[in-house]
């Protein structure tokens, strides 16, 4: 039989192990097949033969036999010694403009199937390339996940915006700046509010916001929501000919809500907002495929009911770090033992739309 496992480890690469019991295979095969899912439509409204999904298969190909291949990783040389002679090695190599795994939160409705992308990883026994019984084959739910670039352009992102008021002289500006482009999910933003009053209008107090923007591509559908918000009275009022200089910090962080993205379910562990979409420099941000998100910060100067607001947007982007960073989590030392390292159990439920603790309430 096939025996299918999972290994918690925070940054893996795209190699594994697979455990194939040979008394079943009886001369059979083993086959690895990769599909990708584009669910843009609730499942609820699937009627009269129309679909409101995707699916493509990115890679399959013949697990079992397969040549020894002598580029195995840390990792994977370990799992082969834990898990024994029954335990083939295996790769996969995702194409270079594949989607990004993100999902939308359905809100407190619910919904059986979340809008996202989503990646199933399958291994079935066969004669040949053809799946012809279920019951030989085993799922894995798995993410691909886009890093920060190694070499950050180095960009401080700043605004400046001003404002004039009908039938009084002098204007009021409003400077912003973050100190880099790129934050890390988990980072706080901190970021630089200058005010600089010319006006005859008084600011009442100023709010910064965080903004997710997500565009569905297949059904050119855009969503805004709020992922960080801070309302500041501090220094406030800002009088007439005064000016006013101070930092302020907000940490987005993923919460229940209709149409936040996620890149994890939000009950698991590790879950955080969707990451920022990066295109290569060939080509644009509209060629990108699945779901694109992004991230602007909004200031707003409230000068009350007749003064109206001020507000500008500044778009930074919110990733996750290398994993050779010193920003991410340590990776395991290649000294310690594997059974310190590798946490092994029998993988019986397909993660994909469920969450940790869905897996413990059943």
């Amino acid at each position: 039989m096939i025996t299918p496992v999972k290994v918690f480890k925070k940054s893996a690469p795209n190699d594994g192990v697979v455990v194939v019991d040979n008394d079943y295979l009886h001369g059979r095969k083993v086959f690895l097949r990769l599909a990708v899912t584009y669910r843009y439509g609730r499942e609820e409204d699937e009627v009269m033969g129309l679909h409101f999904s995707k699916e493509m298969e990115l890679v399959k190909w013949e697990v079992v036999p397969k040549a020894e291949d002598d580029q195995l990783t840390d990792t994977v040389i370990r799992l082969l010694q834990k898990l024994g002679n029954e335990a083939r090695p295996f790769s996969v190599k995702l194409p270079q403009n594949a989607p990004s795994s993100v999902t939308l939160e359905p809100g407190a409705e619910g919904t059986n199937k979340k809008l996202g992308v989503t990646y199933d990883l399958m291994f079935y026994v066969a004669d040949n390339e053809e799946l012809t019984h279920r019951r030989n084959s085993v799922n894995l739910a798995v993410r691909k996940i886009q890093y920060a670039p190694e070499k950050p352009n180095g960009r401080q992102p700043q605004i400046i915006v001003t404002r004039s008021f009908t039938l009084h002289p002098g204007k009021l500006k409003l400077e912003v700046y973050l100190e880099r482009d790129i934050y890390f999910h988990g980072q706080s933003l901190q970021p630089h509010v200058k005010v600089t009053n010319a006006s005859k209008k008084t600011v009442k107090y100023i709010l910064a916001q965080v903004i997710q923007h997500v565009d569905i591509t297949m059904t050119n559908t855009s969503l805004s929501r709020i992922v960080a918000s801070i309302e500041s009275r501090e220094g406030c009022p800002i009088t007439p000919n005064t000016n006013y200089s101070r930092s302020i910090v907000l940490t987005p962080l993923a919460f229940r809500a209709f149409g936040v993205a996620l890149d994890g379910q939000i009950q698991d562990k590790d879950a955080n907002l969707a990451s920022s979409t990066m295109v290569t420099a060939s080509n644009s941000i509209g060629d990108a495929l699945g779901i694109i998100v992004s991230y602007t910060l909004r200031v707003k100067l409230n000068c009350g009911a007749l003064g109206g607001e001020l507000t500008t947007q500044l778009p930074f982007k919110l990733m996750h770090p290398q994993p050779s960073s010193s920003d991410s989590k340590p990776t395991l030392s290649k000294t310690q033992s594997v059974d310190d390292n590798l946490e092994i159990e029998e993988f019986n439920v397909l993660r994909r739309g469920q969450s940790v603790t869905d897996e413990l309430d059943d």
